[in-house]
C-alpha cells in the first residue's frame, strides 16, 4: 500500500497557450472597443465637419460679398461723383468673381439680380460694370450656366429681402449653396451666390489614423504586459511547484511511514492473537500423538495434518506483514467451507469434553456449496474469531450456536451465517463510522474488561476478510435474542 501523489506542475502551470488565449480575448475586446470608439469619433467628426463646412462656406461667400460692396462703394464712385478708371474696375470685379473659383472646393460664383420680374446671373466683371453704369440696357447674363442658383433665388427672394441675412442651403450634406444679400450703400442690389463643397475629410482621416496608431500602441503594451505577467507568473508558479513538490514528498514520506507503522502494528497484533491459538493447537497435537494407536491412526493423521498446516500458516504469516496476494487467493486453493467449519468446531471448540456441556452447535450446510479459491487457513482466521466472539459475549451458561451456509446459483454468491442465542451486540457497537464500518469491527472496540486482549478478534476477521479475501462481513441483532454474523463471498 503506497501513496501516489499527483504532480501539481501540470495541473496549475501557466503555459504559453494560456497567454495566447488571454491575448486573443483582450485583443478582441480592444478591437470591439476601438470600433465603437472609432464610429463615435467618426460621427462626431462628421457633425463637426458639417458645421465647420457650412461656417466656412458662409464666411467665404460673405467675404466675397463684402469685397464687392467695398469695391462698389469706394471705387466705383469717387467723392466727386466722377467715374473711376473703367478698366481697373472691371479687372477688380473679375478678380473678386473668379479668384474664389481657384479654390478646388468652390464650384460656382455669381451675382443674382432681379429686373422686370426676371432673375439674371452675372459672373463677369464687364457685364456687372455695364449694368451698374447703365441699368437701362439689356442684360446678357449666363443664366443658363446658373439655373440652379436662379431657381433657389426665386424661391427664397422675398425671405432674403425681408431679413437681409445669409441663406445657406445644404445639398446631400456636402454641397453648400450660400446666398448673401448684396447691399452697397444700404440699398438692396441682389445676392451673391456661392456654391462650394468644402472637404475636411483629411482632418477626420488624420484623427482616426492617429487613433488607430494609439490603439495599436495600446495593444502592443498589453502584449508586453502579458509577456511580463507570463514570465513573472511562470517563475512564481515554478517556485511554488518546487515548494509543493518538496512538501508532497515530505507528506508522502510521513504517510508511508505511518502506513508501515500501522501495518506493523496490525501484524504484531495478528501474530499475538494467533499465537495463543497456535499454543492451543500445539497442545492438541501433543494429545493426539500421545493417544495414537492403530485404530485411530487415520483420524489422528488427518487432524494432526490440519493442525500442522495451521501452525505452518501462522509461522508463514510471521515472516512479513503483507504476504503476496497469490498466497491468499489462488485458483489452486479449493477450500470446502462446510468441511472446514465442521473441523474447526469439532476439533477446536469441542475438543474438550467439558466444552460439549457448555457449547451446542447446530449445522445447516448447503451441500451444493462450491469450493472457495482461498487458502483454508486464511478462512480459518476469519471463521474462528467470529465463533469465539459468539461464545465469549453470549452472556449465558448454555450457549447454542447455529452455523449456516447457502449458495445462490443465480448470483454465484455464498453466504455463511453464524447465529447465537446470547444477549446480542450492544447498540453503540452497531453504529457506523464515517467509512461505513460498524464499531464492532474497529480496532480496540470490545466489551471485555481485559485491556490487553480486547478488540482484536472481530477486527482481525474483518480486515482479513475484506482486505485480503475481498469478502463482506456484517452483523445484526436477532429479535428473539442473540446476534448473527453474515459473511458474503462474491462469485470471484
Amino acid at each position: 500500500m503506497g501513496a501516489n501523489v499527483p504532480t501539481v506542475e501540470n495541473k496549475y502551470h501557466f503555459k504559453l497557450k494560456h497567454l495566447f488565449a488571454l491575448l486573443a480575448i483582450l485583443v478582441t475586446f480592444q478591437i470591439l472597443v476601438s470600433l465603437v470608439h472609432r464610429l463615435s469619433l467618426k460621427n462626431l467628426m462628421l457633425k463637426t465637419q458639417g458645421w465647420y463646412q457650412q461656417d466656412f462656406a458662409e464666411r467665404l461667400a460673405n467675404l466675397t460679398t463684402t469685397s464687392l460692396e467695398m469695391l462698389m462703394e469706394t471705387t466705383l464712385y469717387d467723392q466727386t461723383g466722377e467715374h473711376a478708371d473703367t478698366t481697373k474696375i472691371v479687372k477688380a470685379f473679375n478678380i473678386i468673381l473668379t479668384q474664389q473659383l481657384l479654390q478646388h472646393h468652390v464650384e460656382e460664383v455669381c451675382i443674382l439680380i432681379c429686373r422686370d420680374d426676371s432673375i439674371y446671373a452675372i459672373d463677369n466683371g464687364h457685364i456687372l460694370f455695364s449694368y451698374i453704369m447703365h441699368p437701362e440696357r439689356r442684360l446678357e447674363a449666363g443664366a443658363q450656366r446658373h439655373m440652379q442658383a436662379v431657381k433657389m433665388y426665386r424661391e427664397n427672394r422675398s425671405e432674403i429681402i425681408r431679413t437681409e441675412q445669409i441663406l445657406s442651403i445644404v445639398e446631400q450634406e456636402q454641397i453648400f449653396h450660400v446666398l448673401v444679400p448684396l447691399v452697397p450703400k444700404g440699398e438692396f442690389f441682389g445676392v451673391v451666390y456661392v456654391k462650394s463643397k468644402p472637404d475636411f475629410g483629411f482632418m477626420t482621416r488624420g484623427i482616426i489614423s492617429s487613433y488607430d496608431e494609439s490603439s495599436l500602441i495600446f495593444t502592443a503594451l498589453i502584449l508586453f504586459g502579458l509577456l511580463a505577467m507570463f514570465y513573472i507568473s511562470t517563475y512564481t508558479v515554478r517556485e511554488r511547484n518546487e515548494a509543493q513538490r518538496l512538501l508532497y514528498e515530505e507528506k508522502t514520506k510521513q504517510l508511508t511511514e505511518h502506513i508501515n507503522l500501522q501495518k506493523e502494528a496490525l501484524f504484531a497484533k495478528r501474530i499475538y492473537h494467533t499465537h495463543h491459538k497456535a499454543e492451543k493447537v500445539m497442545g492438541f497435537i501433543k494429545e493426539d500423538l500421545h493417544d495414537l494407536n492403530e485404530k485411530n491412526m487415520e483420524e489422528i493423521k488427518y487432524r494432526v495434518t490440519k493442525y500442522a498446516n495451521f501452525i505452518s500458516r501462522v509461522i508463514y504469516d510471521m515472516k512479513l506483514y503483507e504476504p503476496p496476494l497469490q498466497t491468499i487467493r489462488n485458483p489452486i486453493f479449493n477450500t470446502d467451507l462446510n468441511e472446514l467449519i465442521h473441523f474447526i468446531v469439532e476439533n477446536i471448540f469441542l475438543r474438550l469434553s467439558a466444552s460439549r456441556d457448555i457449547f451446542n452447535f447446530d449445522f445447516d450446510f448447503d451441500e451444493r456449496l462450491p469450493y472457495v479459491h482461498v487458502n483454508e487457513f486464511v478462512v480459518w482466521e476469519v471463521i474462528e474469531p467470529l465463533i469465539q466472539n459468539s461464545i465469549e459475549h453470549s452472556g449465558k451458561e448454555r450457549i447454542s450456536i447455529v452455523i449456516q451456509t447457502r449458495f445462490d446459483e443465480e448470483s454465484g454468491e455464498i453466504k455463511v451465517r453464524i447465529r447465537d442465542n446470547g444477549v446480542g451486540v450492544k447498540e453503540e457497537l452497531m453504529l457506523t463510522n464515517e467509512d461505513g464500518i460498524k464499531m464492532l469491527f474497529l480496532e480496540n472496540v470490545s466489551t471485555k474488561t481485559n485491556a490487553q486482549q480486547k478488540g482484536y478478534g472481530c477486527y482481525i476477521a474483518y480486515e482479513i476478510a475484506t482486505q485480503r479475501c475481498g469478502w463482506q462481513i456484517d452483523v445484526r441483532n436477532i429479535e428473539t435474542g442473540g446476534c448473527e454474523f453474515t459473511i458474503t463471498i462474491p462469485n470471484l
